[in-house]
């Protein structure tokens, strides 16, 4: 009898942790099957991510997230404009397809992702400051015209 009951407070116990394990990791944003849905006519936008940045598109490209408060305050300026779906400063090479040619993005097919100019202020050009959208809407920046790269979180 004694072993009966024994038996049965670790079952249950073991029932509440396995339920309490799955509503702390649904609460965080780590369930897979009711992620937010997002209209086609704007990019996805998490809620607040986790601590470990898991919910933002791209990180798990082993680069570095960064806020996009964090950026240059143009590249915010940037982001509205693609949010809106333009008009941008330079049409002629702003939306256009970004080929990653130096392959410092996941690789993906051609078209995947599309490059916008953040604005260098006292650059006579476009500078060397981008964002890179993807299709899963990833949002990618560099500041050193494609040598480097962060993913922005475009909620922070």
């Amino acid at each position: 009898m004694f072993n009966r009951r024994r038996i049965t407070a670790a079952l249950i116990g073991l029932l509440v942790l396995v339920l309490g394990g799955w509503l702390v990791q649904d609460n965080l944003g780590g369930g897979s099957s009711s992620g937010p849905s997002t209209s086609a006519s704007a990019p996805a936008q998490s809620s607040t991510p986790a601590k470990g940045s898991a919910a933002v598109p791209g990180a798990d490209s082993g680069l570095p997230v960064k806020a996009l408060s964090a950026l240059p305050p143009q590249a915010s300026d940037t982001w509205k404009l693609i949010e809106a779906g333009g008009p941008y400063p330079y049409p002629r090479n702003d939306d256009v397809v970004f080929e990653n040619r130096e392959k410092r993005l996941p690789g993906k097919k051609s078209g995947y992702y599309h490059e916008y100019t953040v604005k260098t202020p006292g650059s006579p050009d476009r500078g060397a400051r981008r964002l890179i959208t993807g299709q899963a809407h990833e949002l990618y920046y560099t500041g050193d015209h494609y040598a480097s790269f962060v993913v922005v979180d475009p909620a922070r």
